[in-house]
């Protein structure tokens, strides 16, 4: 007996252990009928250990009652929300893809353990930490892949993972027992409650859409309209769209495939016909002038534009058919509401000398804080200047201290103080000559020295 389920990340095929623990595999095989497990999130996920399902709202949900039995589910009684779960000694976690259903200890009697309708899928080997906690009753045959997504799954702190994954469809591929009284089993998959819904966190891509019947063109054109939205909204925060909604206006006309030679004045008389045109512009080359070939006409009104629509389609312009539609360029309305967004900071701003486009020159220092002095300021000291104006041939101001009493009126040295300085030369030039003659001895002294080695080394 085998049960397929379809989650968020891809099938799951389970083998049922119906000899080993029968009871089990029967609640678990009805529940997979009735479609309870349908949305049921995956929570509890520890890499490389675990990770648990079976209750259709989750921990997340306040109003989740931890799951029901079959029993408890089909005849609405809430002591039948439970049974007792069976160990089979032989039964152990030692492989990766054992799956086991989630006990836990009875109030009245805590040696015996109760199972409901949540489950455990083990993600390692050797999980035997789990034996005695949770009573096995199948094994992972297929979609070990789908295994390793969930074990590598970005968790918050308590397992639950950010995006979520869910059990979207259950497929019993073979079920040997009868039915419980009361079971009725859906003709169709049933579509998840308001309760379910709101324990949703991330969606994952696929249930974004409710696509299930929509054919691969139907979703190319979702995914054109969504890249379309996208980069919308990107022109509108770059400031190259007034708004992401911005439609092409209904009175102007996209003409191409002109002559080269083909101007304004001659495309305006031809479409004039058809009423008051506003502007007619040929797009030329920005650097070169040359005609790019293609232009656009503004009407006063819609009806003139179509008018001229189906009347000039293909038609013969200077030797060369024109193509004629409708336009779908937003550039002058951009171009427009860029213009008035600049007028409007320029009038916050203001201008300079009459012109609104001018703005004074902005300075660090302002001018009135500037000292404008006659002479430029010098880094050297008024001594210093005095002493290098004096070098250079221009005497500094006399001074009108008195003269030292060595010197004279006319500031020239007395007899007394000549006398003095020639005494003090003699002395220095003493000390000088004796200091010679000790440098004269010390060297006469090493050379003898080594005569002296010279002899007695002979």
């Amino acid at each position: 007996m085998s049960v397929l389920l379809e989650t968020s990340d891809g099938d799951i095929v389970i083998d049922l252990l119906v000899e080993h623990a029968p009871k089990l595999c029967e609640n678990f095989l009805k529940l997979c009928k009735v479609k309870y497990y349908n949305f049921s999130p995956v929570h509890s996920v520890q890499k490389n250990f675990s990770f648990q399902t079976g209750d259709p709202l989750g921990p997340l949900s306040k109003d989740s009652d931890g799951g029901s039995s079959i029993w408890g589910h089909v005849s609405g009684d809430s002591s039948k929300r439970t049974f007792p779960a069976f160990f089979h000694p032989k039964l152990k976690h030692v492989e990766r893809g054992t799956v086991s259903m989630a006990t836990a200890p009875l109030q009245s009697d805590p040696d015996t353990r109760v199972a409901g309708s949540q489950f455990i899928i083990t993600l390692g080997e050797d999980t035997d930490y789990l034996d005695g906690k949770a009573a096995i009753f199948g094994k992972v045959v297929e979609g070990f892949d789908v295994l390793e997504k969930i074990n590598t799954a970005i968790v918050d702190d308590k397992g639950y993972p950010l995006i979520d994954i869910r059990i979207k469809h259950t497929v019993v591929l073979d079920d040997p027992y009868p039915d419980p009284p009361g079971l009725r089993e859906p003709s169709s998959s049933p579509p998840p409650t308001d309760k379910q819904l709101k324990t949703v966190r991330i969606a994952d891509e696929a249930a974004l859409h409710e696509d299930d019947n929509v054919d691969e063109a139907e979703l190319e054109r979702r995914r054109r309209n969504r890249e379309a939205q996208a980069q919308a909204l990107t022109l509108e925060m770059m400031g190259d769209l007034p708004f992401a909604e911005v439609k092409p206006p209904e009175n102007v006309l996209f003409v191409c495939k002109l002559n080269p030679v083909t101007g304004d004045e001659d495309l305006e008389l031809i479409f004039g016909r058809f009423g008051k045109i506003l502007s007619c512009e040929v797009i030329r080359d920005q650097k070169t002038g040359d005609s790019l070939q293609y232009a656009f006409i503004e009407y006063e009104d819609k009806a003139s534009c179509e008018a001229a629509y189906f009347k000039m389609q293909g038609v013969l312009i200077d030797d060369r058919r024109i193509h004629v539609d409708f336009s779908q360029s937003v550039s002058k309305l951009s171009d427009v509401w860029r213009k008035d967004t600049n007028n409007k900071r320029r009038a916050h701003r203001g201008g300079w000398g009459g012109v609104d486009e001018l703005e004074k020159r902005r300075q660090y220092r302002n001018e009135g804080e500037r000292v404008t002095d006659g002479n430029y300021r010098m880094v050297h000291g008024e001594e210093e200047m005095k002493g290098r104006l004096g070098r250079n041939g221009n005497r500094p101001e006399k001074d009108d201290a008195p003269l030292p009493s060595a010197h004279d009126e006319g500031g020239i040295a007395n007899q007394e103080m000549i006398a003095e300085a020639i005494d003090e030369i003699g002395i220095v030039a003493t000390i000088v000559e004796i200091e010679v003659e000790k440098e004269d001895e010390t060297t006469m002294t090493a050379g003898q020295g080594g005569d002296l080695l010279r002899r007695h080394e002979a």
